[in-house]
């Protein structure tokens, strides 16, 4: 996609998304990495014919030419049959992957830098919920040196494009990082410990999470559920399985701006999401579990779904000794969580 932005990279103004940070330090030594060569092998692969099935010798006539041509259709179908049974039975492993689509040159009254929109996908399946960060080099490069520290065996062999002294707002050299920024965070979530690790997770919705909740906590909740939404997105993908520990966080924010906002039906999906992941992951004892369960009785009744087990999941909590009344509700909880 990088190489794209040659055509598509522009000037403009927008809201910075991480913070003003530190200036630019001296250059690093790693290199970009030049793609036209894959580019040309990419190509290569497109399907094209034979200089005998383009046409044949003038001397046949309009029957023999027909023939040919009712062949070689039946050469191709039969081809592309195999084709597509070959993909079913070998099918395309999903991956996490990274896109640069966007980049634009900020000015403000400080400083003068990019800020490039990654969107995060899901490759060899139809990712129906893409979601997207924005940020800039200093924040990239300081996830980098975060991972450096921590993981310096594991991050030995990782690149990343170098600073530069100058031309550092030229379409070329933005489109150069941006397809090195591709590279980087595909070969960082490739290596499972850094793919795992709460710098590299944090990276992604951190940030927009504290955003969120702040919008939360001061009652905008229309503002605050596309930040909520987008962080659920970004976490599904970045660890589908099991337990993350923010996502009872994004969790509770989807339902309360969906309960505050009357969209009760959405409120309640995604209040049934977090029994699950509670009940398959979380000890009792976890302050976020009765208040998830009061607010999926509550909802389940509103909109009429079934809330009997959530029911009999609150009077076991309560037999063992557990408190369930007059307990903080998930707004509560919410706004007043320490995100970090």
């Amino acid at each position: 996609m990088a190489f794209k932005l040659l055509q598509r990279f522009r000037g403009s103004t927008m809201k910075e998304p991480r913070g003003p940070g530190p200036p630019e330090e001296p250059p690093e030594s790693a290199e970009l990495v030049d793609d036209t060569e894959v580019l040309s092998v990419r190509l290569s692969g497109t399907l094209s014919l034979s200089e005998d099935s383009l046409g044949s010798d003038e001397s046949d006539d309009t029957e023999t030419r027909a023939l040919k041509e009712r062949h070689q259709r039946t050469l191709l179908t039969q081809q592309l049959r195999e084709m597509w049974a070959n993909a079913q039975q070998h099918p395309m492993p999903i991956r996490l992957t990274f896109e640069v689509t966007e980049a634009n040159v900020v000015h403000d009254a400080h400083a003068k830098y990019v800020v490039y929109t990654i969107f995060v996908l899901l490759s060899g399946k139809y990712d129906a919920s893409p979601a997207c960060i924005s940020c800039r080099y200093s924040d990239l490069e300081r996830l980098r040196r975060r991972l450096r520290t921590h993981y310096p065996d594991e991050m030995s062999d990782v690149s990343f494009p170098r600073k530069r002294l100058h031309r550092n707002f030229t379409a070329e050299t933005i489109a150069k990082r941006s397809r090195a920024f591709e590279q980087f965070l595909c070969h960082v979530s490739s290596i499972p410990v850094l793919r795992w690790s709460g710098h590299f997770l944090g990276f992604f919705y951190l940030h927009e999470m504290q955003n969120a909740q702040r919008l939360t906590r001061t009652g905008l909740y229309k503002l605050a559920l596309p930040l909520w939404t987008n962080i659920w997105h970004l976490q599904e993908k970045l660890c589908p399985s099991g337990h993350c520990a923010h996502k009872l966080v994004a969790l509770a924010g989807l339902v309360v701006c969906h309960q505050e906002m009357e969209t009760l039906v959405e409120a309640q999906v995604y209040s049934e999401q977090a029994i699950r992941l509670l009940q398959e992951t979380v000890a009792p004892n976890c302050p976020w579990l009765v208040p998830f369960l009061h607010a999926h009785i509550q909802l389940s009744w509103r909109v009429g779904k079934d809330k009997r087990d959530s029911e009999t999941a609150l009077q076991k909590l309560q037999e063992a000794g557990h408190p369930t009344e007059n307990v903080a509700s998930l707004k509560e909880i919410l706004i007043t969580e320490t995100i970090s």
